[in-house]
C-alpha cells in the first residue's frame, strides 16, 4: 500500500511533463513556425514517455515496488492560416498509462483537447536579421470523462485550463532564438471524494487547482526543409503542497520541472506537403515530479486551398 501511494505521485508529475512534450514540436503553439494563409496542415504525433525515479518534495528517490512508470499516447494535430500572421491549431490525444510493477492498472482514454490562436503581430526585416512577436492564447478542456484521482495512473488532471503566452524570435540567416512564457489559469476539479486532506481537512470533493507558468528558450537552424532546435523548458506550479513522505500525490500538488530537448523538422523536398517530426526531452530537475526521458515522433500532410503557393 505504501509503494501504490508513492507511485501516484510520479504520474501526476508526469502528466505536467506530459504536455509540455506535447508542445515542444515544431509547428505548434510553442514555437515561432506559422502556415500560410489557407494552408491547412494535419498529421499524428507518437509520444512515449518513462521514468523510475522521481522527486517526493525535493528529495529524490525511486520505488522498486512501482518500478517503470510510462505512459503513451497518439495525439491528432491541426494547423489552419487564416493569414500569413494568425493561425488557429487544435489537438486532441490519446493517452495510455502503465505501471510496470506493483497491482496499479494503467489507464487509457481521450485525454484534452487543445484549441490555441498564433498571432504574429510584429515582423521586422534588416538586412538578414528578422524580428517577430507573437501572442498566443489557447484553452484545453477534458473531452471525456476520465478519474483524476488516480495518480500516477491517471490519464489528466481534468482541469480546464486557459493560457496566454508571449514569445520573441531572433533569425538571424538561418539560425534562430526563440523565448516564451506563458501563464496557465486552471479550473477547480472534483473528485470521488466527500473530504479529503491537503495541508488541512476539506470537507468537499472540489480541489482548488494552483495556476502554473511556464518558460522556454529554443535555439537551433531553420532551413528551407530542415528545421533543429534544442530547447529548455521550465514549468512551475503557482502554488499547491508538497507530496508528504509515504502520502498519496494528488492533483493540487506542487508540481515544478526543467526539461532540455531537442526537436526536428524535416520536409521532403521531392513532395513538401509531407513533413516528419521527431524529438525527445529530458527532466533535469523536478519537485513532486518524475524524472523521464520522453520521445515522440510524427508525420504531417499540408493541404493548400486557394491559388496561394506554400512560402519557404
Amino acid at each position: 500500500m505504501k509503494k501504490s501511494k508513492t507511485l501516484r505521485r510520479g504520474l501526476l508529475q508526469g502528466m505536467v511533463a506530459f504536455f509540455i512534450t506535447m508542445t515542444a514540436s515544431a509547428q505548434t503553439d510553442m514555437d515561432a513556425i506559422m502556415m500560410n494563409r489557407n494552408q491547412f496542415c494535419n498529421g499524428f504525433l507518437y509520444n512515449y514517455r518513462s521514468w523510475d525515479h522521481y522527486w517526493e518534495g525535493t528529495l529524490k528517490r525511486n520505488n522498486e515496488n512501482l518500478g517503470t512508470v510510462s505512459s503513451q499516447s497518439v495525439m491528432y494535430m491541426a494547423n489552419y492560416g487564416i493569414t500569413d500572421d494568425l493561425n488557429i491549431m487544435a489537438g486532441i490525444p490519446y493517452v495510455w498509462t502503465k505501471a510496470s510493477a506493483g497491482t496499479l492498472h494503467g489507464l487509457n482514454g481521450i485525454q484534452d483537447l487543445s484549441v490555441f490562436a498564433k498571432w504574429r503581430f510584429l515582423k521586422k526585416n534588416t538586412g538578414k536579421h528578422r524580428l517577430s512577436v507573437f501572442g498566443i492564447a489557447g484553452i484545453s478542456t477534458p473531452s471525456s470523462d476520465y478519474v483524476a484521482d488516480f495518480l500516477p495512473l491517471s490519464i489528466g488532471l481534468h482541469s480546464t485550463n486557459l493560457m496566454v503566452r508571449g514569445m520573441a524570435d531572433y533569425q538571424y540567416k538561418r539560425f534562430t532564438v526563440t523565448g516564451s512564457a506563458t501563464y496557465v489559469v486552471r479550473s477547480n476539479v472534483t473528485i470521488d471524494r466527500s473530504s479529503y486532506y491537503d495541508t488541512e481537512l476539506r470537507l468537499t470533493n472540489e480541489v482548488n487547482m494552483p495556476n502554473a507558468a511556464q518558460y522556454q528558450l529554443r535555439t537551433g537552424y531553420r532551413g528551407r526543409y530542415l528545421l533543429a532546435e534544442a530547447h529548455i523548458t521550465n514549468w512551475t506550479t503557482l502554488g499547491g503542497f508538497d507530496i508528504t513522505r509515504n502520502n498519496m500525490p494528488f492533483p493540487s500538488n506542487r508540481m515544478n520541472a526543467t526539461q532540455v530537448g531537442a526537436s526536428f523538422k524535416y520536409t521532403l523536398k521531392s513532395h513538401t506537403n509531407l513533413s516528419f517530426l521527431a524529438g525527445g526531452q529530458y527532466t533535469i530537475a523536478g519537485r513532486n515530479m518524475g524524472q523521464a526521458m520522453a520521445f515522440n515522433g510524427g508525420a504531417f500532410y499540408a493541404f493548400y486551398f486557394g491559388k496561394q503557393k506554400p512560402k519557404k
